[in-house]
């Protein structure tokens, strides 16, 4: 099953942004692909209820040893015992594709480690934070550097999001498959 992470601020956030969340959440679960998220508060908690309601499996990646810090969402509670910057480093290389809703500082530290190891990301603007800012700064509106390592994709909605996500995964099964029967 293909493994959709959602990466976005925890805390407080808007009702609107919440909303979104959730729609990604269940975007994900009705399409048949596990969501990840750091399993906590504000994005987590909202992607997390979105895909729990629709049916989805929901597994949250933790900082720290306690499996109780997870939000009532998460199915499967993983702890890592290490804190948030290194909890982020499991859930970007355990997934197969991100989805960025808003985001901080956290946010683009995990946004950098996608791009760092080619992971394909969707950005969705109207969420806010990073994510309404970034093509603004990106290299080209899409690169994070000059290396062009791998293109961000942008999206309006959680349904626009979960297109470009399967298309872009379906792609890269593609080319290695190509490249693996050289």
């Amino acid at each position: 099953m293909l493994r959709i992470g959602v990466i976005g601020q925890s805390g407080s956030i808007s009702s609107e942004v919440y909303s979104l969340a959730e729609q990604v959440g269940k975007e994900i679960a009705t399409r048949g692909a596990i969501l990840l998220t750091g399993g906590t508060t504000g994005v987590m908690e909202a992607v997390s209820k979105g895909a729990k309601e629709a049916g989805g499996l929901v597994v949250g990646i933790l900082p720290g040893d306690h499996p109780d810090t997870a939000n009532r969402y998460v199915d499967i509670p993983i702890t890592t015992g290490l804190s948030f910057d290194y909890r982020s480093l499991i859930l970007v290389h355990s997934s197969d594709a991100l989805i960025m809703v808003g985001g901080e500082n956290g946010t683009l530290g995990e946004l950098s480690i996608a791009y760092l190891n080619c992971k394909p990301v969707v950005v969705i603007e109207p969420s806010g934070g990073w994510a309404a800012r970034l093509r603004t700064v990106a290299y080209e509106g899409s690169y994070l550097d000059t290396r062009r390592t791998v293109k961000l994709d942008f999206a309006q909605t959680a349904c626009e999001a979960l297109d470009i996500i399967l298309a872009r995964v379906d792609q890269c099964a593609k080319n290695e498959g190509e490249s693996g029967s050289k």
